[in-house]
């Protein structure tokens, strides 16, 4: 976290997010993943919104939050500036400590979030990933071939913005359609919404970085939290689908027990899209775990 005495570069300021917040109760933070937006929460908004003030933003470069330029370091679109986007935005609405679930890279960004801002964390709950860097420290043939957009979205600007750009369909056809279970989980108004994304120059651009900070500055923030021997203290809960690469690849009870003191999970019928496939046991989970 950042002293007093330090200076915050110009890229981790915080920015104003796109958001949606809607229920009662504790508050809890939704963050979504790529290629997509807040719209992956509708499956569960209303089991949740008696129970929960449910704050779902845009992340920083999705959807219709603010896409900055980005910067040869990375550094506008790590998952620190991210995090400082959602403690300004829980600052403004007025919740001091919450509990926090992402999916995905909204789940990366929950992870620094956690990690940079425990105090304000109550309770983590993290949707189909082990840590960004388990993941790359282990990476192997079997990884590369199933995650190669991680592989591909990191080079080096315009070579990907270029290629999705000239048919953003195609890219959502392959990259998402193909996985388990296939195209009908995304209802017409989500999915198109998801397009609207990728077929967005600014907004992929701000995807790919997403992906390049990760494969860079973010590595450094981890590196840093592990030699200084930094776990997170908050209950940590972690689901992943038994039908996905995190199932096949990783061991994410162990990964997460590397970063996180208190963590429990388990691996549910589902593939990556938790949310979306299997709202009802994930809006189960979530009352269970931050009741």
């Amino acid at each position: 976290m950042n002293t007093p005495t330090q200076q915050t570069p110009t890229e981790l300021m915080p920015l104003p997010l796109d958001y949606e917040v809607c229920g009662q109760g504790p508050a809890l933070l939704l963050l979504h993943g790529f290629p997509q937006n807040r719209a992956i929460w509708q499956p569960i908004k209303a089991a949740l919104s008696p129970h929960f003030t449910l704050v779902m933003p845009d992340l920083r470069g999705y959807g219709q939050s603010p896409k900055p330029a980005s910067d040869p370091a990375h550094l506008t679109y790590s998952k620190r500036a991210m995090a400082n986007d959602l403690i300004k935005l829980m600052d403004e609405l007025g919740h001091v400590r919450f509990g926090v679930v992402g999916h995905d890279r909204g789940a990366r960004v929950a992870h620094r979030l956690a990690a940079d801002h425990g105090e304000r964390i109550s309770r983590l709950m993290l949707l189909d990933i082990s840590p960004t860097l388990a993941m790359y420290e282990q990476t192997d043939m079997t990884f590369a071939a199933g995650y190669w957009h991680w592989f591909f979205l990191i080079q080096a600007y315009p070579l990907p913005e270029t290629m999705i750009g000239q048919d953003p369909v195609f890219f959502m056809d392959q990259f998402m359609v193909k996985r388990y279970p296939g195209r009908h989980i995304f209802e017409s108004k989500r999915w198109e919404s998801y397009l609207a994304g990728i077929q967005d120059p600014a907004c992929l651009h701000a995807m790919c970085e997403d992906y390049r900070a990760s494969f860079t500055i973010d590595l450094e923030h981890d590196r840093a939290d592990r030699q200084a021997q930094r776990k997170l203290q908050m209950p940590v809960r972690v689901l992943w689908g038994q039908h996905g690469m995190i199932e096949k690849c990783f061991k994410p009870l162990e990964d997460w027990a590397q970063v996180a003191s208190d963590v429990s999970g388990q691996t549910i019928d589902a593939g990556h899209y938790i949310p979306e496939e299997r709202p009802e046991m994930l809006q189960a989970e979530i009352r269970a775990f931050f009741s």
